[in-house]
């Protein structure tokens, strides 16, 4: 007999849920660097931009394929494009997921060894140089990061295998408010720092002048990755939805809280950075190595920085269930009774997969892959080609294979919009979003 399938108990679950999706290391970890980089504020406005109307229009995209098919991916591309390869899109994500997951658990386990320290005075009263080596020297120790990458995988199998009211959609509505919370409250211990207001004007003044082709694209990337597009996980996630839920409400909502995170993470970190001195185009350390040293120096620094680690897990966790989940729901096929030996399974089967990519940094420091770590060559192969070309079949797919009476009904249900944001909306997904996609793999690809 077939299984109902399971469904978030409120729209307020399924948007903090897929809220929690998006926000993790893309929003906390990459933005903040990204801009920093970039030129600050005026890359945080073009990100704005493309979010709000590029990353939006793909956004429902995901949710139109699978709220309509309430289905996994696979098995929702093989409903709206019978006896075709277009399934492929979907197995194209399931792979995509299990890649991510496998070297995001890595930076994963890094925050639960850097809080489990935090926790026990361990990483405050040091030098800024100091805590360079401290990173160094963490990543490099195979036991150490390798025990903190199997205890975040298992906090997340363990979550996900309960399914989606009881074990997703419960810890993210405890997790993204805690997460709120703790944001404000850095935030405001940030603003306040003598010499903060550089860090501000740094952020929310732009200077065009530091504009570039690439800083523009490099805007357009963020926006598709900070909102976890184009690899199926919003698929999953709406799949889960009433047929009545508004995918227009609920996009808004999930596109909202993103910003408003990304907002609030420039806001947590940039004042301090600039406040101490330091420099904000630090790169991917400028978590580990540039923001304890912001904490040392500040009244309650180890209390601030316990709190932020605890912030970065909560919203590494979140966007590792998501990953984790569009693997289960494939292999369970909506079988509660599988779902618990899918997840421990495919879970540990990821653990496996990112042990190179744990070693990466010590034992494997030598191995060259194509000029490079494994590490980075996995996580250049995810972000810079299978995502993007994920979210390009999308884009391609949708006013393709599926009729637009069939698109305005899914898109509009629930809603009193008027029809012209329907017709928006479809030129910006066949037309504009596509050809976007095209101009900013070409350019990381070094075509043009």
């Amino acid at each position: 007999m077939k299984q109902a399938r399971e469904q978030w108990t409120s729209k307020i679950g399924f948007i903090l849920a897929a809220a929690g999706s998006a926000v993790g290391l893309g929003a906390v970890w990459r933005l903040p660097y990204v801009a920093g980089v970039n030129g600050g504020g005026a890359f945080f406005l073009i990100f704005l931009l493309f979010t709000l109307l590029l990353g939006s229009s793909l956004l429902l995209a995901e949710f139109i394929i699978g709220r309509k098919t309430q289905k996994d991916p696979i098995s929702a591309f093989k409903e709206l494009a019978p006896n075709s390869s277009w399934y492929m899109i979907g197995v194209l994500g399931v792979v995509s997921c299990c890649l991510i997951l496998s070297f995001y658990a890595v930076v994963g386990g890094w925050i639960v060894t850097y809080l489990f320290r935090s926790i026990f005075g361990s990483l405050t009263g040091r030098s800024s140089g100091e805590y360079s080596e401290l990173f160094a020297s963490i990543i490099s120790n195979p036991w150490e990061v390798g025990a903190a990458h199997l205890v975040f995988i298992i906090i997340t199998i363990l979550v996900v295998q309960k399914g989606i009211q009881k074990g997703i959609e419960r810890a993210s509505t405890i997790m993204m408010p805690l997460l709120f919370i703790i944001f404000l409250l850095l935030v405001v211990r940030a603003v306040t720092l003598d010499g903060a207001a550089e860090g501000i004007s740094f952020f929310l003044s732009p200077d065009f002048s530091q504009v570039t082709g690439e800083t523009v694209l490099f805007a357009l990337g963020q926006a598709f990755f900070s909102l976890s597009l184009g690899v199926s996980i919003m698929i999953t996630y709406s799949s889960y939805l009433s047929k009545q839920d508004s995918l227009i409400h609920s996009a808004g909502s999930v596109v909202g809280l993103s910003i408003l995170i990304a907002f609030l993470a420039g806001l947590a970190i940039f004042p301090g950075v600039f406040a101490f001195g330091l420099q904000p185009d630090e790169g991917p350390s400028l978590i580990f190595t540039v923001l304890p040293a912001v904490f040392s120096e500040i009244a309650f620094g180890g209390l601030f920085l316990s709190l932020f680690l605890m912030l970065l897990l909560f919203a590494t966790l979140t966007s590792a269930f998501s990953l984790l989940e569009i693997v289960v729901t494939t292999a369970a096929k909506n079988n509660k009774q599988r779902r618990k030996k899918a997840a421990w399974i495919a879970g540990l089967a990821v653990f496996l997969l990112g042990i190179p990519s744990n070693l990466s940094f010590g034992v494997l420091a030598d191995w060259d892959v194509f000029g490079d770590t494994f590490f980075n060559q996995i996580d250049f192969l995810v972000s810079n080609i299978l995502l993007p070309l994920g979210a390009l079949l999308i884009s391609i797919f949708v006013p393709l294979k599926m009729k637009k009476p069939e698109l305005k009904h899914e898109l509009l249900t629930g809603t009193s919009l008027h029809t012209r944001y329907f017709e928006v909306w479809y030129f910006l997904i066949k037309y504009v979003t596509p050809a976007a996609i095209v101009i900013a793999m070409l350019d990381l690809l070094g075509f043009l």
